[in-house]
């Protein structure tokens, strides 16, 4: 289990917490900031997955290309927001790529 997702669940559970004491209490901006915390805290949880998911990709790659994988991998666990920038980007280029045809 990665990073992300220890942090994430951490965050769910603390953004679902502060969202019911805001209910409980009336105070709605605690509510709405305890729904932003959880939200971000399942994005992170999905983050994790993915990084879990492609690390037994890796490890069942062929031998010459684990290197490189492992590479990646490292660099899209020390930087999560410019790997999913840089997965958003390609996938907005695949898009329009695929339409002009």
């Amino acid at each position: 289990m990665t990073d992300q997702r220890i942090e994430g669940t951490g965050e769910k559970t603390l953004g679902k917490a502060r969202a019911a004491l805001g209910r409980l209490t009336g105070d709605r901006k605690q509510q709405v900031e305890g729904h932003l915390t959880e939200y971000k805290g399942k994005a992170r949880d999905a983050y994790g997955r993915v990084i879990d998911g492609l690390d037994g990709l890796v490890a069942r790659a062929p031998a010459d290309y684990q290197d490189s994988a492992r590479k990646g991998l490292d660099f899209a666990r020390r930087k999560p927001l410019v790997t999913t920038g840089i997965v958003a980007g390609l996938a907005v280029l695949l898009g329009a790529l695929g339409r002009r045809r």
